[in-house]
């Protein structure tokens, strides 16, 4: 039989459904030109109904969310082979060697060529694949080492893509697998690590509980609170851990010196039962003598016979004043020393209830941190319910921050931002508030102060920046910032409030940096 051409076949078919009364549906007319070209039929392939399973699948991680872009990609295609590639990946199954994979919705020029047999790829070089295992490498460990098959398997690829002469196409199919796995791996140490926060604040929350009457351990438990709020930072992990050292070395002294109170205390109590106790037997006896005295002298005949008799009355009585008397000052020397340990103890106290309250403090500048600015919100928002004041909220950032840091040292970048605060609260009124919100972003309570006075206030304390030169040894540094300012509408929460300032800030920085923006 000669092979017709596809023109020939198309004529044909026509011919033939006219012929047969057939209507001219997509359906009859592929049927018919399988037929006359000699081909098996397919079935139709299911677009509208495969497009709805693709749209009533979960896509909550970004994984699922990755695989269901994929299969609709390839449903788009109409792609067998990538239909069940996708549909196996979001399974969490790795597709057999030699499985056609989901056709990627944009593919690059480079492995849209590694991917076909043949074709050239320059930039698929040796350093290239060396690169890309490197990076495995270092992301291994943040990964976790309980999943032996996925150790296995990163393995298996860095070998691969480290090997001579490394085959694009078969390090492209590993990394598609790993790839997969990869994402079913980091997905669950994300949900570990959320799950371990939520059960450590649990865990101080439970403390908490248990010590309501220790005010200074309530405020370490909130400062661990606000350090355990993600986005977690190694700055705010090291000043946590420097104040709690401080607060057990003091709490540990003041627990030493409570001990030696309770045992001062325990040996003045042992001291006065045995002084009581030979105190009433010094009185018996003393009673006895006076008993024993009083009989003689009414059985003495003359004063000859009464002289001894008041003679032993008399040393009675002076034995008797001298063991009061210095029963007296042995139990007064106690309370002294009880006295004495109490006042340190108050003051050990004092100062725990000190440090606790740096707990709210951020300790590099001195302002509020972000447990001491809730805290002042409440305070702030229930004025304003109140009394019915305005209430802006400025949130400044400090421009360039980052060129300090990288020219002059992180040192020097702390320098800074204590400087700012220092000028800061020096240029404020006594009722506005500081808090440093994050990094090198503050945040300034206004009570009282309408929009347009809060941008002025902003605007003043740029000013005074630049009057203030910030000293980095020997070199003058100007410190800038943009700033944003919102004021509280009603039925508005503080959060709300802030977010607005933020935006407005973001603005400033995009406008040229160093300009104020009311929200």
């Amino acid at each position: 039989m000669v092979d017709k051409k596809p023109f020939e076949i198309a004529r044909e078919t026509l011919k033939q459904l006219t012929a047969r009364k057939l209507a001219p549906t997509p359906a009859n007319y592929q049927s018919v030109y399988s037929e006359v070209a000699g081909v098996p039929t397919l079935p139709p392939f299911p677009l509208d109904r495969l497009r709805e399973i693709a749209q009533a699948l979960p896509a909550k991680t970004p994984g699922q969310q990755r695989h269901r872009a994929l299969l609709e990609s390839a449903v788009g295609q109409m792609s067998w082979d990538g239909v069940r590639s996708a549909l196996l990946a979001y399974a969490g199954f790795t597709p057999p060697a030699g499985a056609q994979e989901a056709p990627a919705p944009l593919a690059s020029p480079v492995v849209a060529a590694a991917a076909v047999p043949g074709m050239s790829a320059p930039a698929l070089t040796a350093e290239f694949f060396e690169q890309i295992a490197r990076l495995l490498d270092y992301a291994r460990p943040a990964l976790g080492t309980d999943d032996e098959r996925f150790n296995q398997q990163s393995q298996e690829v860095i070998a691969a893509l480290r090997q001579p002469g490394a085959d694009a196409v078969t390090v492209k199919r590993m990394l598609a697998d790993f790839g997969h796995r990869l994402s079913f791996a980091a997905e669950e140490q994300v949900e570990v690590r959320a799950g371990l926060l939520k059960l450590l604040n649990l865990i101080f929350e439970n403390i908490g509980e248990l010590s309501l009457e220790d005010q200074w351990l309530r405020g370490q438990i909130e400062s661990l609170k606000v350090a355990s709020l993600p986005p977690l930072t190694l700055r705010r992990l090291d000043e946590v851990e420097r104040l709690l050292r401080d607060v057990i070395f003091k709490q540990h002294e003041a627990k030493g010196r409570e001990l030696q109170a309770h045992e001062e205390m325990r040996q003045m109590l042992a001291a006065f039962v045995t002084r009581l106790s030979q105190m009433t037997e010094s009185t018996s006896t003393f009673h006895s003598k006076l008993d024993e005295s009083a009989r003689l002298i009414e059985q003495a005949k003359s004063l000859t016979d009464v002289a001894p008799v008041l003679k032993d009355v008399v040393g009675a009585t002076r034995s008797m004043a001298q063991d009061t008397m210095s029963a007296r000052d042995e139990l007064r020397g106690m309370r002294e020393r009880a006295q004495s340990t109490e006042a340190e103890i108050a003051k050990l106290h004092q100062e725990l209830d000190r440090v606790s309250i740096q707990a709210r403090h951020d300790s590099l500048t001195g302002a509020l941190n972000r447990k001491g600015l809730d805290e002042a919100l409440v305070r702030e928002l229930s004025v304003v319910r109140r009394k019915e004041t305005p209430l802006c909220m400025a949130l400044l950032d400090i421009d360039n921050f980052k060129k300090i840091n990288d020219k002059l040292g992180h040192a020097t970048g702390d320098a800074a931002l204590a400087h700012l605060a220092s000028v800061t609260r020096d240029v404020m009124r006594p009722q506005d508030t500081l808090a440093r919100y994050g990094g090198e972003e503050f945040v300034l309570l206004l009570p009282d102060t309408a929009l347009d006075k809060g941008v002025e206030a902003m605007t003043r304390l740029q000013r005074e920046l630049t009057k203030r030169f910030f000293m980095s040894g020997a070199e003058k540094v100007l410190i800038t910032f943009s700033a944003g300012v919102a004021q509280l509408a009603p039925d508005e929460s503080g959060p709300d409030a802030i977010k607005r300032a933020d935006q407005a800030m973001y603005l400033a920085k995009r406008a040229g940096k160093n300009r104020v923006l009311a929200a």
